[in-house]
């Protein structure tokens, strides 16, 4: 079993897979954390909670100065009632006050994992695979009952966590804080890590000693960002890619976000995340409840790899959903940095037809194909087609591209509107704004209101009729500017401070009728690039767009990031045109086609363009992704070489039996009179022997003598790809 109760010392013992977490319920029905790490047998409390009189930390017993919930370990910690740090939930009262006590009332163990209402979240699809724990916590005084639900998995380091609120009283409560998972670490001998970043330069890696005091990541744009991500990790610090302990926290949601590590005075680590409260409250009428999103907890014993790999067969396996999820995904065509706004159907077929004859699969028509849209100034909304710029609509233009072999897919942004838009001129109040204040632009557009049904139900009906009228296989769902004006004109004044959780409810539920009603569509998400690169988006769309930078350099810091947490089937990697349109940097054609084979692969670049030998490098480079795809899209992957620490990168890919590898590595710039290097691999199996350019080398001499590379590499900007077959 994975979850057991000792009724006589009231401890609950969680375990899945390589990990235990055990708390215990004390006092009068005090939940307390104890432990988590390793995986133990049985948990018979030789780490027990010490009580010392602590002075100025207050004691709910007054007859016992040794007691305070200042210095108590805990589950889901409250604030006002003598624990002064950073609590989990907050909840004001009618009487204005925000003092509640949350108190065990019961439990339930059960086989299985239910869905959260509304919210993205991991699933499982043999109840055998995990067992769920819930625990109802209750404030007596106002009856708000709180359940925490936590799920094991039997066979990964993995546990999730959310947490439910129901008011069974009759006053209205307001949750003006609804954090999704708290852990208190009895230690702060750690670093903070986590994913930070901006546009054309997301999720590069932060790694700093805990301190003292409050440290947090957190959005307040409406997204997770591509400024920080909805990650956190606490370190030990020997902890390496392959060596220590570490403690990560994911929040399956793609909106406003708190993560943070308060480190106590007593050196303890409390660790928060969830919904950021600013700006955020919820009304609680009687009778109503709320629903906070998922948190993925993964313990590794063995560093960053194995933290990563947990994470990746998580989120590929049971993240992810749809006839795509264990499907090779094709290569594609953009045209956006080929045309931008200015195209008609015979360049789009013009490029589509080189397209074809180098091996690619599927052209993507971006920006540009509806209303007026000839740049980027007016028409979002109007989801209908410019027939001054293709005269016989849309599916005509899908049927000659699907007849030189490929297939088509279309761009869209549905959260967006242009004031210069009809839909606009029609409903100027399905934006979000603010009563007599001025809507701030940002790329000259503004948000639809996605906390509204009719908005929402307005949008499926129009991006569905477009997805309806052509043969369409793929959608590029992007979203392109942050929330300000935060306001709905249909929520009263009380209930404005819901609306941008409300919007992501409405955003996951569009997502989810038009992701069902077309499984034939195989959809990408993106947000100027990675900037709503997180796990509520997987669980719709199994790929995102990883960066808009797609400068080879640039990406070797980006994809790497990602990689910490997110597997690289989901991440979506471009061949662009030369010099690079965001950086203006030259890279050769292997150098750019080797980093973007190391995700989902695609070019984005007029073919019609190319010289002779680049066309035939495309061709070559296009050969050989297919013949690796499914190793490189579903293999197990291995951080070698980071290029957060030097000026060589490496990684690889393993595939499930180690049976194939294929490693690449890439250097930046080059030196003069430079040392030679040596490339220890990981993941092959030590036994085997793997055949690498006609010889013969052991597992075992490959991973700990390592490959050599190749002293006749020379210049800036190269790359070096092998191949191992064992034999």
């Amino acid at each position: 079993m994975g979850i057991q109760f000792d009724a006589a010392t009231k401890t609950f013992h969680l375990q899945a897979g390589g990990t235990s977490y055990v708390m215990q319920i004390i006092r009068d029905g005090y939940l307390s954390h104890l432990y988590w790490g390793r995986r133990i047998r049985h948990f018979s409390g030789t780490n027990t909670m010490q009580y010392l009189d602590r002075a100025f930390s207050g004691n709910p017993v007054a007859s016992d100065r040794t007691f305070s919930l200042d210095t108590l370990p805990q589950e889901y910690p409250g604030y006002g009632a003598t624990d002064f740090r950073a609590p989990a939930y907050q909840v004001q009262l009618e009487n204005g006050t925000t003092v509640t006590d949350l108190r065990y009332q019961a439990h339930r163990i059960y086989q299985g994992k239910r869905p959260l209402p509304g919210l993205p979240a991991t699933y499982v699809e043999q109840e055998r695979e995990a067992e769920t724990l819930e625990i109802d916590l209750l404030d007596a005084l106002t009856g708000l009952l709180v359940t925490l639900s936590y799920t094991v998995y039997e066979d990964r380091n993995a546990i999730t966590r959310t947490v439910s609120y129901q008011n069974q009283g009759e006053e209205t409560l307001r949750l003006q804080r609804a954090l999704s998972a708290n852990v208190d670490f009895r230690s702060d001998d750690f670093d903070l890590v986590h994913l930070s970043g901006a546009w054309g330069r997301e999720r590069h890696v932060e790694r700093s000693p805990l301190r003292v005091g409050m440290q947090l990541v957190e959005s307040r744009r409406g997204a997770s960002s591509h400024q920080q991500n909805p990650f956190l990790a606490l370190a030990r610090k020997d902890a390496t890619e392959d060596h220590g302990e570490i403690y990560a926290f994911n929040l399956v949601y793609s909106g406003n976000f708190v993560a943070q590590a308060e480190v106590d005075q007593f050196h303890n680590t409390r660790v928060s995340i969830g919904i950021n409260p600013f700006d955020f409250s919820w009304k609680l009428e009687a009778g109503e409840s709320f629903q906070t999103p998922e948190v993925v907890m993964v313990y590794a014993a063995s560093g960053f790899a194995d933290m990563s790999r947990t994470f990746h067969n998580l989120y590929r396996e049971r993240l992810c959903r749809g006839s795509f999820r264990d499907a090779e995904r094709p290569i594609l065509i953009n045209n956006w940095e080929a045309t931008y706004f200015d195209f008609n159907a015979e360049k789009i077929e013009e490029i589509a037809a080189v397209g074809s004859q180098l091996g690619i699969e599927l052209f993507v028509l971006d920006d540009g194909w509806f209303g007026k849209r000839n740049d980027d100034n007016s028409s979002l909304g109007d989801w209908f087609v410019d027939y001054n710029k293709l005269p016989e609509g849309l599916g005509d233009l899908a049927e000659r591209v699907r007849k030189l072999d490929m297939q088509f897919g279309l761009w869209f942004e549905p959260e967006m509107i242009s004031v210069d838009s009809d839909l606009y001129r029609a409903h100027p109040d399905w934006c979000l704004h603010v009563p007599g204040r001025p809507n701030s632009a940002s790329r000259n557009q503004l948000v639809l209101d996605y906390s509204r049904k009719d908005v929402c139900d307005e949008m499926i009906q129009r991006v569905s009729d477009i997805l309806a009228s052509a043969p369409i296989t793929y959608v590029k769902w992007d979203m392109n500017r942050h929330m300000t004006e935060i306001g709905s004109a249909l929520l009263p004044a009380d209930r404005q401070r819901e609306t941008a959780h409300r919007y992501m409810l409405g955003l996951y539920r569009v997502m989810e009728e038009i992701t069902t009603a077309f499984p034939h569509v195989l959809f990408e998400s993106c947000s100027g690039g990675g900037g709503r690169f997180d796990p509520g988006i997987l669980y719709y769309m199994p790929q995102t767009w990883t960066s808009d930078n797609t400068d080879a350099v640039s990406r070797l810091k980006i994809q790497y990031g990602t990689s910490l947490v997110y597997p690289i089937s989901s991440m979506g990697s471009h061949v662009s045109a030369v010099p690079n349109h965001q950086v203006h940097r030259i890279t050769s054609m292997k150098m750019r086609g080797d980093v973007a084979m190391s995700g989902i692969f695609g070019y984005e670049l007029d073919l019609t363009k190319l010289t002779e030998q680049e066309k035939d490098e495309v061709v070559q480079q296009v050969a050989f992704y297919k013949e690796n795809r499914r190793l490189i899209q579903f293999g197990d992957f291995y951080r070698l070489r980071s290029p957060f620490d030097g000026n060589e990168t490496a990684w690889m890919f393993v595939s499930a039996d180690k049976t194939e590898a294929l490693v690449f590595y890439y250097r930046v710039l080059a030196e003069a009179n430079g040392p030679l290097s040596v490339l220890p691999l990981k993941g092959l199996h030590p036994e085997a022997t793997y055949v690498l350019d006609g010889a013969a080398h052991g597992g075992d001499e490959l991973m700990y003598s390592g490959l050599a590379i190749p002293a006749s590499v020379h210049g800036d900007f190269q790359s070096v790809v092998w191949k191992l077959k064992a034999e």
